[in-house]
């Protein structure tokens, strides 16, 4: 792959993570007039419109192993993860969450070293790892080291963590098979709405549709719909494609980084250096995950020591 193609991958990867880091603004406002199902069913349900008016053409799977990949894509990546996620919020402290979730990286890398070709693990990615999570403590805790464990919602905010890490790993499959991005992304969004179904009975599910003639509601639906939803998951299937699943989740430990700036940008909160040294240490993480390990050239009289 050219150095071009593989920074095309690294520019979706950062665009995604940065829509997706403020999400929580969006949602946040949405949560005043609807549901967390709502929310969901709602922005994916206009995210599947979007991409079907961009790309109409109708797609036909090859096979019931290809339908299966999309099934399980579209419960993980869009049903479970979100969810887990958003039921895990109503248990426990969102800097748990937060934490927990920036895990997910992990988990992808050992599914990938077991169930991709050509994504091996190495001494980088774990110090990267070691690194971006004691950076995202410090951010998600800004200094306040008092970590109230709630094993319900904590182990839901694993469950998610995983889930996005079995999603990463198909969408790699997923974007090997030759279908076009935003054929592919449709069909998980499809089956993501269409697993939301059994959940609905369980939620407080009004339908309320009047909150949309407020400008402020319809617009940030049409964000999550539009952009973090239709957007970003065909930009994060393009940077998986083109990184790999390891490389390409490493990009969430971004998330609370943005979260930070976002808050001091538009919410005018005070920056520490609590904050700052998280920052710092999360891009560190970050890189050093990136970075690609050089294989040793072993040179003619160290094989020839090897041979005797």
């Amino acid at each position: 792959m050219s150095s071009e193609q593989r920074l095309t991958g690294h520019l979706a990867a950062a665009f995604t993570i940065f829509i997706w880091g403020i999400t929580f603004v969006s949602t946040k406002i949405l949560l005043d007039v609807f549901t967390p199902i709502e929310i969901l069913v709602f922005r994916f349900a206009i995210g599947y419109f979007a991409l079907t008016m961009v790309y109409p053409r109708r797609m036909g799977l090859r096979s019931r192993v290809e339908e299966m990949l999309m099934m399980g894509a579209g419960l993980c990546g869009v049903t479970l993860y979100f969810l887990l996620e958003n039921i895990a919020l109503t248990y426990t402290y969102a800097s748990n969450v937060g934490v927990i979730i920036s895990i997910a990286p992990f988990f992808t890398a050992i599914l990938a070293h077991f169930f991709l070709a050509g994504e091996k693990l190495h001494l980088n990615f774990f110090i990267g790892f070691i690194a971006a999570i004691i950076g995202i403590f410090l951010i998600s805790f800004n200094g306040i080291m008092v970590l109230q464990l709630n094993p319900i919602g904590d182990l839901l905010a694993v469950l998610a963590a995983g889930v996005w890490a079995i999603y990463s790993v198909l969408t790699r499959k997923i974007s090997s098979l030759g279908y076009h991005t935003i054929q592919t992304t449709r069909r998980i969004f499809f089956y993501g709405i269409l697993f939301m179904m059994p959940a609905l009975p369980f939620f407080n599910v009004n339908w309320a549709f009047k909150p949309l003639a407020q400008p402020v509601y319809l617009f940030n639906l049409l964000f999550l719909g539009l952009l973090a939803s239709a957007l970003c998951f065909v930009t994060w299937s393009l940077a998986v494609k083109r990184l790999g699943a390891t490389k390409t989740t490493v990009y969430i430990y971004l998330v609370p980084v943005i979260t930070v700036a976002t808050s001091v940008i538009v919410l005018q909160e005070r920056l520490t250096a609590v904050a700052v040294l998280g920052i710092v240490l999360t891009l560190l993480g970050l890189v050093i995950s990136e970075k690609q390990i050089t294989p040793k050239k072993i040179t003619i009289v160290e094989q020839t020591k090897k041979i005797f």
